[in-house]
């Protein structure tokens, strides 16, 4: 018997320019959601759950992973009232428990949530897509931010062709580069000024590689036994982009990352949310390898396509293209499924704007529909094919 993804679709709530009629026409049955509405830290009450859930079912589908439940910054620097919002973590997981809601991702991406420096860079198509450009983070770290010590974290050639840039970028360029970083994405909880950005990145002036790593070992400490006692399943979502930017160190990058995680907290329910794009844009990640080392683990799915140069850059490419083997990764994934007996959630990622969502005044980034409904078809093709062929 050959397991299927559960076909999901994110969601950001009633105030999303892609109704849930939309995602119903797609073919998805699930939802993934967050209640972006509840300021980072705060409880999410039952009543607000049962509203969104409520919602979520009288349109005919159901709430399967919440993405996410923001991780605070006081708990990622353990400063401040850092244990208060750890207690406050746990009973968002019981609430969320109690209403029959058990898929968790969440991420320790420090400061920053995912980062592009373009969000609809145009293909030969005529359709958009994501982007995001080494040399214009680099320029803004040094030129715009002035960053203390930013030019250790560059060589001599990457300094050059951001300066390049800074010196011939029209006023709009820049605004664009530094509005794409410190206002958020979609899914991001939380925007910046220029000011608040240096001060959020004082924050962690003396946390390193190292430290960041046991400050989530520690919070996973006292995590994991809520969720075990719960029946809830976390699922860390890899950092994007997963290397080190503005100084900062990220911890959830690679397959040793992976390996560092499942052994620090060695439990069923502390496991991943298996991005393709993210882990894809390393090539030093094998993301056929990965799946088949911490299939176990893996609770939850992002199916997506990065496509990377030698520099750094990368930008969103067609699911099937791109650098990520999206055939063989599916491949692995169903064979996962069947030796665990389970069907994981899996929502498209970071679809194409294109047709007539290039129209739209309204839309979020990486999140229209008719993009992610080109993903979703695609990846149903590929795994219904490598069913019938008799692969798993």
């Amino acid at each position: 018997m050959a397991y299927k993804m559960i076909q999901t679709m994110r969601w950001y709530g009633p105030n999303d320019p892609v109704s849930l009629q939309d995602i119903l026409q797609s073919g998805a049955t699930g939802i993934v959601s967050a209640l972006h509405q509840v300021p980072n830290g705060e409880v999410w009450s039952v009543e607000d759950i049962k509203e969104r859930k409520s919602i979520i079912e009288a349109a005919g589908l159901t709430w399967e992973v919440v993405e996410s439940v923001p991780v605070h910054e006081k708990i990622k620097t353990r400063t401040g009232d850092f244990t208060n919002l750890i207690e406050n973590y746990k009973q968002t997981i019981r609430n969320l428990a109690s209403e029959g809601i058990f898929r968790v991702c969440y991420n320790f991406m420090p400061i920053l949530d995912w980062t592009r420096t373009e969000l609809a860079h145009p293909l030969p198509n005529g359709s958009r897509a994501l982007l995001f450009v080494k040399k214009e983070v680099t320029a803004f770290d040094l030129f715009i931010l002035k960053r203390e010590g930013a030019e250790n974290d560059y060589s001599p050639e990457e300094i050059e062709k951001a300066k390049e840039f800074y010196d011939n970028a029209s006023d709009e360029d820049l605004k664009r580069v530094q509005d794409n970083i410190l206002k958020g994405l979609p899914g991001s909880e939380e925007g910046y000024t220029l000011e608040q950005f240096q001060n959020a990145l004082n924050t962690y002036s003396q946390i390193d590689r190292k430290v960041l790593e046991d400050n989530l070992r520690l919070f996973l400490d006292e995590i994991i036994p809520v969720a075990q006692e719960n029946g809830v399943f976390l699922a860390i979502h890899p950092d994007d982009p997963p290397f080190d930017v503005f100084g900062l160190p990220r911890v959830v990058s690679t397959a040793e990352d992976m390996k560092r995680i499942v052994r620090d907290n060695p439990s069923r329910h502390n496991g991943f949310t298996f991005c393709t794009g993210s882990y894809g844009v390393r090539e030093d990640n094998d993301l056929v390898s990965m799946v088949r080392e911490y299939g176990k683990y893996i609770h939850f799915i992002h199916l997506r396509s990065t496509r990377r140069d030698q520099e750094g850059n990368f930008y969103e490419d067609n699911h099937l293209d791109g650098n990520v083997t999206m055939e063989a990764v599916i491949a692995e994934i169903l064979k996962v499924q069947k030796q665990r007996k389970i069907s994981i959630p899996m929502r498209p990622d970071h679809g194409h704007q294109m047709l007539d969502d290039i129209l739209k005044p309204i839309i979020n980034p990486g999140y229209t529909a008719i993009g992610r409904l080109k993903g979703l078809a695609e990846i149903r093709g590929v795994e219904s094919a490598l069913i019938w062929a008799g692969v798993v």
